[in-house]
């Protein structure tokens, strides 16, 4: 499975996060402990905001480890807020466009788990897209129809609420084509001014996220990046977050 985080504060260097840390991203590509699979090396993105209101996007294929680009554009570039995430595939091909996060506009995303058997439900789920969603489409993965699926079902108006509608959706199809094992999420949203996180299973326990606020920011992850965890809080399952500045809300969550 894979592994990201998402930061927001005083401006930094995407280095202090992504390389420096003990237990950095770029460490957790070749040695996760909080995920199903320790090797997380189908690719990688990182997607940071500027003084423009969308986002700058780099992905590439190669593992996070192997990229000199990455490790170079990391240690010049500043930002107030950016995403970075390390992909371990369900079975979706290593290109650039199944590599998170995805974007649309000034909106970002990116996933960790999956939709169960996903070519049991690809088809109907695809096709719940309208015209213009689907034209956006550049990938395979379940992750980006779940964000242009949200973009369909109000996720401007309300994060929320769109991911209730779409996850509802989703398990209505996998009841259809009589998939058992459960849709799992822990995933990141922005929109250029804050963050929305979701850890949530239909059953069982989700995919690991944790929270910990710095000197001036705030970061969220699938793992802490740090080998001394004893400042990193755990979401707890079925939770909604809100990072709003330096704020960190959780609220219990339902598709009820």
């Amino acid at each position: 499975m894979c592994r990201w985080l998402a930061y927001q504060g005083r401006p930094c260097y995407l280095d202090e996060l992504l390389h420096q840390p003990d237990h950095s991203l770029v460490m957790q590509s070749m040695d996760a402990t909080k995920a199903v699979t320790a090797v997380n090396a189908d690719g990688f993105g990182v997607a940071w905001y500027g003084e423009k209101t969308t986002p700058a996007l780099y992905r590439e294929v190669l593992p996070a480890w192997s990229d000199a680009n990455l490790k170079s554009l990391a240690k010049h570039t500043q930002s107030h807020r950016f995403m970075a995430h390390v992909r371990a595939s369900t079975g979706t091909n290593t290109s650039r466009e199944n590599c998170h996060p995805f974007n649309v506009e000034n909106w970002l995303f990116m996933h960790n788990g999956q939709i169960p058997e996903f070519e049991q439900t690809r088809f109907a789920l695809e096709r719940m897209l309208d015209e213009p969603y689907y034209l956006r489409r550049r990938g395979g993965t379940d992750s980006e129809l779940i964000f242009l699926l949200l973009l369909q079902c109000g996720l401007v108006e309300s994060p929320e609420n769109a991911l209730r509608k779409v996850i509802s959706l989703v398990e209505a199809e996998m009841r259809v084509k009589e998939v058992d094992s459960p849709f799992k999420a822990s995933l990141c949203i922005s929109n250029g001014n804050q963050f929305w996180g979701l850890r949530y299973a239909s059953s069982g326990a989700p995919p690991t996220m944790f929270y910990k606020h710095l000197d001036a920011g705030v970061v969220l992850a699938s793992e802490p990046y740090e080998t001394d965890r004893s400042e990193w809080v755990s979401v707890p399952e079925q939770s909604f977050v809100v990072l709003d500045g330096e704020s960190v809300n959780i609220t219990p969550f339902s598709i009820q």
